[in-house]
């Protein structure tokens, strides 16, 4: 025992580590407040991590500020190369614009298949049972909204008006399975290639263009526009891209797959086009036969 008190290094290991539990329990305990060592060894600790943080922060906003500039160098090249080509693109436009006006006073044609005013609209109801087929529009026969009128996107033609109330329209889309809903479309390659969209493969997700002429050459990559020959969409008016080409049924004719240029599953915005001529009768690709007929039979 004596031996025991005599190792002073053991002594002070002993005293050391009961000093060290009794600390340890005590900063375990549940207090509200820090006790004055806690807060002494919390400042200086926290005041040498700012030490460190602080230029380290500094450092790395460094690296961030440099890596966002060369970021934005690059942003703004891309910006200046497409304002560019808008610059040209929108000089051509103005050009042809010019010569087209030109073209028509000499010809001495007033209608034009492509002149439409807008009527901006937004979607508030869509049936989940009709998801694909028909959507419901905010605006109605009280702001100038007419049955037949087209309907489109920034992207594209997506329907049609079938139905209006004073203050709203019921839109039938392209992605109808209605067999009686046909648009007359044009494929704008070389040469003007004119069918009919009458259909829609849901499988594909992908309209059907019908009825071409077996001897036109289709190309896949081609654009579809609406014809403006049906009496309701103006000419012009994007529908989408031709994916294949095949033949139909019968194989007279030829028959294209169109992807459509509009997603008809997620439509907010749209637009609702006036046309500015007088539209013919009936539907889009069916006309209808406007002369009556007396008792006798005979045609008036």
């Amino acid at each position: 025992m004596p031996q025991f008190f005599s190792n002073k290094r053991l002594i002070l290991l002993l005293v050391g580590f009961i000093f060290l539990v009794a600390l340890i329990s005590f900063s375990l305990r549940d207090r509200d407040h820090a006790s004055l060592p806690e807060q002494i060894v919390k400042d200086v600790v926290g005041f040498g991590q700012s030490l460190f943080a602080k230029p380290t922060h500094y450092i790395m906003g460094m690296f961030d500020n440099v890596d966002s500039i060369l970021s934005t160098y690059d942003e703004n090249k891309q910006l200046k190369e497409r304002l560019d080509e808008f610059a040209k693109l929108q000089a051509e436009v103005n050009v042809l614009a010019s010569e087209n006006s030109r073209l028509r006073e000499i010809v001495d044609k007033e209608e034009d298949l492509r002149a439409y005013d807008p009527i901006q609209a937004t979607v508030i109801a869509r049936n989940p049972d009709q998801w694909e087929e028909k959507v419901i529009l905010d605006k109605g026969t009280v702001h100038g909204i007419e049955e037949n009128m087209a309907v489109i996107t920034a992207q594209g033609l997506i329907g049609k008006v079938i139905i209006t109330t004073p203050f709203t329209s019921t839109i039938e889309l392209l992605s109808t399975n209605n067999p009686n809903y046909r648009v007359s479309a044009l494929i704008a390659g070389k040469k003007e290639v004119f069918g009919l969209i009458e259909g829609y493969d849901e499988e594909r997700r992908e309209l059907v263009l019908k009825r071409i002429d077996s001897a036109d050459e289709v190309k896949v990559g081609e654009k579809v526009i609406s014809s403006g020959l049906g009496g309701i969409f103006p000419k012009g008016l994007p529908i989408g891209e031709v994916t294949e080409v095949t033949t139909d049924d019968y194989g007279l004719t030829k028959l294209a797959y169109v992807k459509p240029s509009a997603d008809f599953a997620l439509l907010d915005h749209v637009m609702i086009v006036k046309r500015l001529m007088p539209t013919a009768n009936g539907v889009d690709g069916q006309f209808i036969d406007t002369e009556t007929t007396d008792s006798e039979g005979t045609k008036k």
